[in-house]
């Protein structure tokens, strides 16, 4: 890691501090969250559950649960489509079980990442034909296949499609379509999860039915979907997260007790946090080496023993996700830098770079470089890979733009998958490298750091500790506070962790004493003066079987 560019947030208007009705550093906090007022402020600290959306407001609602009904009275056999991330997994299983505490005969189905893509697959969708099924529903995917469903439909699957990707190029024409960004939609929060509009759909049909209290058990997998697809945790995923937490830490599924307990969480509480650094990785790394089938089994399975195994499995393929990552990271920036770094986009094409990790190496180049980046892997004919993006610059509208190259694409504006033809790569490039230099030729493009507040280490207590608490759950929309503190005193300083990676600080300012940890910038120890400006979070520190809170250090800058 290196130093960034420091954005500390505006000042909250006199007038909002006053109005907000609690201490100045708090409401500063609340302000950066774009609460509007001491009505929407209550709700978002104490009153999440009046953020739950009535599910009929979502399009084509009542159309999907009757035709489910339907299905549900005749017995059909319903397959349910989901993606094969973390997202997409645990909808699935979420509509797996909540169909069959229904009566109904639901399967799944979640395709292989390389050998069938993203999305929906006609040679799948006949094959399940074949097997008896007669309706299909998606989750996390289906948007974008327009073709796939219209052929489908015709020889005889009726189609339900629930997702919550962008709409770039109309509507499928499948029995439903539930999805919160359609432009005809009257739900009031369009930022769900996959496993969010699957939740909803549920609700829809448990409601009809009479049944609506038997939803809480599955809250811990709409968590952890939302979680690890990067929604805002705001609005109505705000109160899905932190229910949802609740069932998760007295989760009764035997497959994620033994993950946590695989990865060295077993006795300790799970937060959003974990999900992030801990779950969504194992779940996602069976479908990005080879089927993501595991992580499914995982999920369901009620035997302790299997529930080991596939731990176990996961955590070695999480093992060799990590290893192979870095290694197309090394591969893509040796790439780039024949072509150079400066660009305002980046993209790399490599035959050696796996689909499945692609778009983590994507969102690392961001990290380093701060520019949009596009990873794929060439095939014989064609290439297939992700991108991922910057504020500044919107990657599904960008890659809209070059529908006319492009075999399919889709995604979000931070986010987004795409195939095109080897010959089209050239002029695919060169338009969004036209693109980019419009859109930043303004822009810094050099990676910044977000500081909520400026506040003296000596104003730090612990009513500011159980305020930051009360923001939780943190992740994409609503972080973790980063402060500033200016004109710190260093007590002490050493490097420490394997081949010195990390700074452990011992600092002082105003009479206070705190303990801090600087990740990653082992290197930069002799840049530490005897006084630094601080950018930081709160973090909690376990070791030794006791908890303290100490100061993670994100960035620092030596006063001179």
């Amino acid at each position: 890691m290196s130093h960034r560019r420091w954005k500390v947030l505006p000042h909250a208007p006199a007038g909002y501090l006053r109005e907000i009705g609690v201490t100045p550093l708090a409401a500063q906090l609340l302000y950066n969250r774009r609460i509007s007022g001491p009505a929407e402020a209550e709700f978002f600290l104490n009153k999440t559950e009046d953020l739950q959306g009535d599910p009929f407001l979502l399009p084509d609602m009542e159309k999907a649960v009757a035709r489910v009904y339907q299905a549900l009275l005749r017995g059909e056999t319903i397959a349910v489509y989901g993606d094969f991330d973390a997202d997409g997994i645990c909808g699935t299983v979420l509509l797996i079980r909540g169909l069959s505490l229904l009566g109904g005969k639901a399967i799944p189905y979640i395709p292989h990442r390389v050998h069938e893509g993203y999305g929906l697959n006609l040679a799948a969708l006949e094959s399940l034909a074949q097997e008896g099924v007669t309706l299909v529903i998606t989750v996390d995917c289906g948007i974008g296949d327009i073709l796939q469903v219209k052929q489908a439909q015709q020889k005889g699957l009726d189609i339900i499609v629930t997702d919550h990707h962008s709409i770039s190029h109309g509507l499928p024409p499948a029995l439903a379509v539930v999805n919160p960004k359609r432009a005809d939609s009257a739900y009031p929060f369009s930022q769900l999860a996959g496993v969010g509009v699957a939740f909803k759909f549920l609700q829809a049909l448990y409601q009809t039915l009479g049944r609506a209290n038997m939803l809480d058990e599955m809250l811990d997998l709409v968590s952890v979907g939302t979680v690890a697809d990067m929604v805002p945790l705001l609005g109505e995923n705000r109160y899905l997260v932190i229910k949802g937490l609740k069932v998760l830490n007295r989760t009764r599924r035997v497959g994620l007790q033994e993950m946590l307990r695989a990865a060295g969480l077993g006795s300790k509480d799970v937060d959003s946090e974990s999900i992030s650094w801990t779950i969504a990785p194992r779940l996602n790394a069976p479908g990005r080496l080879d089927h993501a089938l595991a992580g499914y089994r995982l999920l369901v399975t009620d035997s302790a023993e299997e529930a080991q195994q596939l731990a176990q499995e996961l955590e070695e393929a999480n093992t060799q996700r990590q290893r192979l990552t870095n290694e197309v990271f090394v591969k893509a920036k040796e790439q780039l830098s024949a072509t150079g770094v400066g660009l305002p986009l980046l993209m790399v094409v490599g035959a050696d770079y796996p689909r499945g990790v692609v778009g983590l190496v994507a969102g690392k180049l961001v990290e380093e470089f701060y520019r949009p980046s596009l990873v794929l892997e060439m095939g014989d004919e064609v290439s297939t890979g992700s991108a991922r993006s910057i504020p500044e610059f919107d990657i599904i509208a960008a890659l809209a733009e070059c529908r006319d190259m492009l075999l399919r694409f889709g995604g979000h504006p931070m986010a987004a998958g795409c195939a095109l033809y080897n010959k089209d790569l050239p002029q695919f490039q060169q338009r969004l490298l036209d693109m980019a230099a419009r859109q930043l030729a303004a822009a810094e493009l050099y990676p910044s750091l977000t500081v909520e507040a400026e506040v003296p280490l000596s104003a730090i207590n612990g009513e500011v500790l159980k305020f930051v608490e009360k923001l939780a759950p943190f992740g994409t929309g609503n972080p973790l506070p980063v402060f500033l503190s200016r004109r710190v005193q260093v007590l002490d300083c050493s490097t420490v962790g394997n081949g010195s990676q990390h700074l452990r600080l011992k600092l002082r300012q105003g009479g206070v004493v705190w303990r801090a940890i600087v990740f990653g910038m082992g290197h930069l120890l002799a840049e530490v003066a005897p006084e630094v400006d601080i950018a930081y979070k709160f973090s909690v520190d376990r070791w030794g079987g006791q908890e303290m809170v100490e100061l993670s250090v994100l960035d620092f800058a030596p006063v001179r």
